[in-house]
């Protein structure tokens, strides 16, 4: 009868403890997880590299301005935004005696110019006069004495000739520095740009600028058709960059677009700065120039070096992968983990060469602590 009484209770355990699991699993049972997935796909993958530390636009061409000449400014014909084509004025001074001077210069020059004629035109009587005595003293009409004067006259004024006309010259280049010096006067675009400042205003006085002293710009101007991006790239890259390669440039300016560029120059050399990492310089140039003109030197910009591409292969968003190349795949209702061998890949997307299918979801909700393998789950509505 105890046995009875025991196998009896031992039944009824046991069914208890079905009926615990068999609740716990249908009406007890927590509520799947919903996490995002995203199906393994055919599709093109790139193998990439940034640059570690922001990069800038920068521009080949940019002169900072000042005159030769100190003064008061009496004209600024370009301001800040406005194009100039080389040769146009950007700042004139006052010049009001240095042009004067010019105008005496050329007064001088005309008269030199006037004395020259005289003394030529004596000198060519004195040789006629010198040839028809010397026809005569042929003849004997005229006695050696007299030749002998006009061959001195004849000589004389032939070098008062030359002087003249040396004097002449003298003036023309007395004229040309005076022109010279009022040019000085005037600052003008040194080639076709975009005014980017303009540090003095009309009436105000400016320094001179001599060689090799630095002295604050007047005006700073940009040729807009130079415009690249210089970014510093780890040293580690620098051997798989190489001019030539293509590029996205993304720009703080524009976000969320990226541009097609190309790398035109890599570096020689190593930049090693403290407390940084080394780097390597490369310079970035837009495809769409038209664009690439619109920017603002100094603006902040990334580039993206394009280094291999392979072509319909099988990939995953890089965002689902776990540590050890490992995704989370969503199938039957559960989370499984699957172990991948991969190949290129970069922001985006990583190259699946096994252990995965086309059309598989993997997991891309990996920032909470349940999910896990072997958790209930499905797919989130996006």
């Amino acid at each position: 009868m105890d046995r009875r009484r025991l196998w009896f209770r031992l039944a009824l355990l046991a069914a208890l403890v079905l009926l615990a699991v068999l609740l716990r699993r249908t009406l007890f049972a927590p509520a799947p997880i919903a996490v995002r997935v995203a199906a393994a796909e055919m599709g093109r993958v790139e193998e990439t590299v940034t640059n570690s530390r922001a990069g800038t636009v920068k521009a080949r061409r940019r002169a900072k301005l000042s005159p030769e000449i100190g003064g008061q400014v009496i004209e600024l014909p370009r301001r800040r935004g406005e194009r100039v084509r080389a040769g146009d004025v950007v700042l004139r001074i006052e010049d009001s005696l240095p042009r004067a001077r010019v105008a005496l210069a050329r007064e001088e020059a005309r008269a030199a110019a006037a004395q020259e004629e005289q003394a030529c035109l004596g000198a060519e009587r004195a040789a006629r006069e010198r040839d028809r005595l010397t026809a005569l003293a042929a003849d004997g009409i005229v006695s050696p004495d007299l030749l002998d004067g006009a061959e001195s006259g004849a000589l004389g004024a032939a070098a008062a000739c030359r002087a003249a006309a040396a004097a002449a010259a003298r003036a023309r280049a007395a004229t040309a520095l005076a022109e010279a010096e009022l040019a000085k006067y005037v600052l003008r675009a040194p080639f076709d740009g975009v005014v980017a400042d303009v540090a003095i205003e009309e009436g105000e006085w400016t320094s001179p600028s001599p060689p090799a002293i630095p002295i604050p710009p007047v005006v700073d101007l940009i040729d807009t058709r130079s415009l690249y991006v210089s970014a510093p790239m780890d040293e580690v890259d620098s051997a798989r960059i190489t001019t030539g390669q293509r590029a996205r440039v993304t720009v703080d300016s524009h976000r969320g677009t990226t541009f097609p560029a190309t790398v035109v120059r890599v570096a020689p050399y190593v930049v090693d700065q403290l407390e940084q990492n080394r780097t390597v310089e490369i310079e970035v140039e837009l495809d769409d120039v038209a664009f690439a003109a619109t920017l603002l030197p100094g603006t902040s910009a990334d580039a993206e070096v394009i280094l291999s591409v392979r072509e319909a292969v099988l990939r995953v968003p890089t965002g689902a992968l776990l540590a050890g190349g490992k995704v989370l795949v969503l199938a039957d209702g559960r989370l499984a983990e699957r172990q991948l061998a991969t190949g290129l890949r970069n922001w985006d997307h990583t190259e699946v060469l096994s252990g995965l299918a086309a059309g598989e979801a993997v997991v891309l909700s990996l920032d909470r602590a349940e999910v896990v393998a072997g958790a209930r789950a499905v797919a989130a509505d996006e």
